[in-house]
């Protein structure tokens, strides 16, 4: 799937629901949301999408940060929108989320940094002259999730700043 189809998705949805937060967003799309402890160690999950007999859930692992958690389910909630249809697949979990190993990971990468990330919110950071990991705390966001954000923004066009990193698949095992 496209950068280009994934952000019309994002575009879908934020018009079809008027919601901004995850945890809003996920009520209207009528999916259950559960929140296990799991731990925090490095291999521990982070959350998981699952579908099954045409009910939807999404689990949490609550012991993490709640900025984090609010990071991962908005990914659920893509998995959600663009996997749920994928035969075969019932269920999404992610040990080490931002992993560009699996497509689907890659996928729900670039909605969930398209969906968060404002692109006149990004761009006025960087304005501001702001350095890459400057904005990414600025907008209480792991500077992973902002190189996603930078590879749309790029896709749409824009002509930003190279930024100093890619996104490795384990820098959640830091958390």
């Amino acid at each position: 799937m496209s950068i280009e189809t994934i952000s019309k998705e994002v575009k879908r949805i934020r018009k079809k629901y008027a919601e901004k937060d995850p945890y809003a967003l996920c009520r209207a799309m009528k999916i259950s949301l559960i929140f296990k402890s799991m731990g925090t160690d490095c291999e521990s999950c982070k959350g998981f999408y699952f579908y099954q007999s045409r009910k939807q859930a999404i689990v949490i692992n609550s012991d993490l940060p709640e900025e984090l958690q609010r990071i991962i389910l908005m990914h659920e909630i893509a998995h959600a929108v663009l996997h749920r249809k994928s035969s075969g697949i019932k269920a999404f979990h992610d040990f080490a989320l931002f992993d560009e190993t699996s497509i689907f990971e890659y996928e729900a990468n670039i909605f969930t940094a398209d969906y968060l990330l404002e692109d006149d919110e990004v761009l006025s950071l960087l304005n501001e002259d702001l350095s890459f990991f400057g904005a990414a705390c600025r907008l209480n966001v792991p500077a992973e999730l902002l190189d996603f954000k930078f590879r749309v923004l790029k896709r749409k066009g824009y002509k930003i700043i190279d930024h100093p990193m890619i996104a490795s698949s384990n820098f959640l095992k830091k958390v």
